[in-house]
């Protein structure tokens, strides 16, 4: 598998030419979700009638306020995908402006932010292939010179979409673009997104590393050492954006995404000191009822000891911003 780097990627990059293995099922930490998940999401995805609530889904669509040079500014769009205006760049985590995603009913909350009001985009950080988190009708929308980085692996459904600038990485690798640098970490989760490609590319999540502030995007995850592991390389994270919904029934989506409870923890394991959530509130995915998510994370972070204010419990649409 070959790589494409823009001459601004830095030289520590690895190289432009790798060979990946076949697939990545020796880096799983727990068996791949059955049958009972596939069947739990088309019928909370596409069935499940208890939505009512909805409207409590707090919305908060303002724009993007302006943010100093050496400011860090957060807005959540919706789901995983965040804006983050870090070190003079603006970049996207796992982008979905789509209405619908296959498999699920529509978003049940309009994108944080329309697309015509994002600046020009710097970078894109993908954590994994799954639809809800590589959604390819956004991904066309972006130029195709726009710096991709991506897991090992994954790289060639970029290039085949005629982009040019695409940096796949294995975990603990780094690339960097300016004075900030993109580092792929661990996670526990898989990979899928056709009948025949489990675990061929690979998953994780992003540390974003600016001369002011650290930024952790954990994508998707289980709850496991791998938290830890990242605290002890990337000390001093100043963000963790976590997600906490989709984890009903717990019996066996616990293999796959953390409650908010181990969301927390997980926040501690990486030694972050605040906590902006995530992947809830847009598309039904699982059991829980709509608002729990954050109410649970909220219950838990208190429980914790943690400060309510560095508790980062974003509005869709809201922005928050670290101050150098």
């Amino acid at each position: 598998m070959s790589q494409t780097v823009s001459p601004e990627i830095s030289p520590s990059t690895p190289p432009r030419t790798r060979t990946w293995p076949a697939g990545f099922k020796d880096r799983l930490t727990c068996p791949l979700p059955d049958f009972r998940e596939v069947l739990s999401v088309t019928w909370h995805g596409g069935l499940r009638p208890d939505i009512g609530d909805a409207d409590q889904i707090p919305v908060m669509r303002a724009g993007l306020p302006p943010v100093g040079p050496r400011d860090t500014a957060a807005t959540w769009v919706g789901h995983a995908t965040y804006v983050l205006r870090i070190g003079g760049l603006t970049v996207l985590t796992d982008p979905v402006w789509s209405r619908k995603i296959p498999g699920v009913r529509q978003r049940l909350t309009p994108p944080g932010l329309a697309w015509s009001d994002l600046p020009p985009v710097d970078a894109v950080v993908i954590s994994h292939n799954h639809y809800d988190h590589l959604d390819a009708p956004t991904i066309r929308r972006l130029p195709r010179h726009t710096p991709m980085f991506v897991p090992a692996n994954l790289g060639r459904w970029f290039t085949r979409r005629g982009f040019t600038d695409v940096t796949e990485l294995d975990w603990f690798e780094s690339a960097s673009i300016g004075e900030v640098s993109f580092d792929f970490v661990p996670s526990h989760h898989w990979s899928r997104r056709g009948l025949r490609d489990t675990c061929r590319s690979l998953w994780g999540g992003w540390v974003l590393t600016s001369p002011h502030q650290r930024v952790y995007f954990a994508g998707d995850t289980a709850y496991g050492d791998r938290f830890k592991q990242i605290g002890d390389r990337y000390p001093g994270i100043d963000l963790a954006l976590m997600p906490v919904g989709a984890y009903e029934p717990r019996s066996f989506m616990h293999v796959t995404h953390v409650d908010p409870a181990e969301a927390v923890q997980a926040c501690q394991d990486v030694g972050a000191r605040r906590m902006a959530t995530m992947h809830w509130g847009t598309f039904v995915l699982s059991g829980e009822p709509l608002m729990a998510p954050v109410r649970e994370a909220r219950e838990a972070w208190t429980a914790a000891g943690r400060a309510s204010a560095d508790l980062w419990d974003l509005a869709i649409g809201e922005t928050r911003v670290l101050t150098g």
